[in-house]
């Protein structure tokens, strides 16, 4: 057993000592499908504390020579598997972390000479009878062991991005090229490779890393193709922690739920979910794991209109964006399409494919609250966007003045919004003012569950806004052109809500809004009713 070669499995048992687990341990069945295939090249991309390196320990326990982990494994999924019995400690593992690398590492300048010559020590100890000489290289060692031994390997590298985050010079960036190129690019090597499964936080780089890895199957926040449920908590998971801790489930998805792909829909933050867990708290916890900066920084730049967008997703909103405009680095940020796609696989969005039978590019969307108030916090000092926090401000107030019933305050809060988000061509444009609307109400998105068109038994309201905290009242919302806000009070009264509302009791407020198209001013009208079904 060693720290590199054949590592042991007491970091998968410390991990199966936490007080919340949650057996991920069906991954190892999809890797099995892959192993001695030419699919056996696996590029997992996550945002940070999103469970990778959990995911190498485990994976390096069940593979690895150097340990028996048949007892940690027994009442895992994966013991059921059929494939369980086929690989389990069968197989060389080399498992590399390159951030605990390059930390160690007092000369960044030979990162690539210092982890080859802890790992060549290895393999020198292991294999004492091959002839590997002071100089070889990493890829020649497994070589001369593959030639003289017949011995195959597990190759894991965790955080295998870490020189595209830190910006590395370009010698040992390289040289770290000419690395990977020697391990995975290598018709040599390649028959004892069994599989390769690298992590980091970016996918591959389009660029020069491409060529080096273009062999590499690439499993994204934007395309996880079929490791989706390993990539934070699904719903049913989180269901049972929340039963379990005597928590409640909808606000935990309010708080870390949000992103979404084609097979899971329903994604939970796992860092988050744990600490709420453990804490019997729901609070702010992945986003305090890490540096604002890497999201201030760039939705500053403001390039190709980012601030509009960025109050529209800070509003609930989705924008469009094209991720093919975004090459993995830090350095080629010259489009929005770059920053928000960046920013997707940082965590600080969600993505949404596009079907592309009719859309072209998908959609980003802030996923939850915890992330919508690390964006708010993020731009409360920055003099660019003082008017996306004074938004904010406005429409906490706004919120407040509705349910005061306080008319007047309300159809002036509304006349500074419609004025805001729109432009003199669209004003009257009946889909902008309900766009308005929903704009300046969107602070109400951390108490109420936000309903855009309703449906009724007779038509839609506009919007329809349900509590989820105790003590304020239900809100539907009818907008009119030119027609009075009464009209609108008595649009809400004809149409039919028992169906969708049949779970909801206590107070409910009737809000008509209209407008004058030629005055461009808005009146309300606030009707309050005890809604018991």
């Amino acid at each position: 057993m060693g720290l590199y070669l054949n590592p042991g499995n007491e970091q998968l048992r410390q991990d199966l000592r936490s007080k919340i687990y949650i057996d991920k341990s069906m991954l190892i069945s999809k890797l099995n499908e892959l192993i001695g295939t030419s699919d056996k090249y696996v590029c997992v991309s996550r945002p940070r504390r999103f469970g990778k390196s959990m995911a190498g320990n485990m994976i390096a326990a069940y593979y690895s020579k150097g340990c028996d982990s048949r007892e940690l494994f027994k009442d895992l999924k994966i013991a059921g598997d059929p494939s369980f019995e086929s690989n389990l400690n069968n197989t060389n593992v080399i498992k590399i972390d390159l951030n605990a690398m390059y930390n160690k590492a007092t000369d960044k300048s030979n990162l690539v000479k210092f982890f080859t010559g802890l790992v060549r020590d290895e393999f020198v100890e292991t294999f004492p009878d091959v002839g590997i000489k002071d100089d070889d290289t990493m890829p020649l060692v497994l070589e001369r062991v593959y030639a003289k031994k017949g011995e195959k390997f597990v190759v894991i590298i965790d955080e295998y991005d870490v020189l595209v985050r830190e910006r590395a010079d370009k010698e040992l960036f390289e040289e770290y090229l000419r690395f990977l190129n020697g391990m995975f690019k290598n018709a040599d090597l390649a028959p004892a490779i069994q599989l390769a499964y690298l992590t980091g936080i970016l996918p591959i780089v389009r660029d020069k890393i491409q060529s080096k890895l273009n062999l590499f199957a690439e499993y994204s926040m934007l395309e996880p193709r079929n490791l989706a449920e390993f990539v934070g908590f699904t719903a049913e998971e989180t269901e049972g922690l929340c039963k379990k801790y005597g928590m409640d489930y909808d606000e935990c998805r309010r708080w870390y739920d949000g992103y979404s792909f084609d097979d899971i829909k329903e994604v939970f933050n796992p860092k988050s979910v744990v600490e709420a867990m453990t804490i019997r708290k729901f609070s702010s916890y992945w986003t305090q794991t890490g540096s604002f900066d890497a999201l201030r920084l760039y939705i500053l730049m403001n390039l190709n209109g980012i601030k509009d967008d960025v109050i529209t997703m800070i509003g609930g909103g989705k924008v469009e964006v094209k991720t093919t405009k975004y090459l993995n680095t830090m350095t080629d940020f010259n489009s929005k399409d770059a920053v928000f796609t960046y920013l997707i696989h940082l965590g600080y969005l969600a993505y949404q494919a596009p079907d592309y039978r009719t859309e072209v590019a998908g959609k980003c969307y802030i996923p939850n609250r915890e992330i919508r108030e690390q964006w708010i916090e993020c731009l409360e000092d920055e003099i660019g966007y003082k008017e996306i926090i004074e938004q904010v401000q406005a429409s906490r107030q706004l919120i407040e003045e509705t349910i005061a019933c306080n008319e007047k305050a309300v159809a002036a809060a509304l006349d500074k919004a419609h004025q805001r988000a729109t432009n003199p061509l669209t004003y009257n444009n009946e889909a902008s003012f309900q766009s308005a609307i929903g704009l300046a109400y969107f602070y109400a998105n951390l108490k109420y569950t936000v309903i855009k068109e309703l449906p009724t038994g007779k038509g839609y309201a506009d919007l329809a806004l349900i509590p989820y905290v105790p003590n304020i009242p239900a809100l539907i919302i009818e907008l009119k052109c030119s027609d009075s806000a009464d009209s609108a009070i008595n649009q809400i009264k004809n149409k039919e809500y028992d169906d969708l509302l049949q779970h909801y009791r206590g107070d409910m407020l009737f809000v008509g809004v209209s407008y004058n198209k030629k005055s461009k001013k808005h009146t309300c009208k606030i009707e309050r009713i005890m809604y018991y079904v």
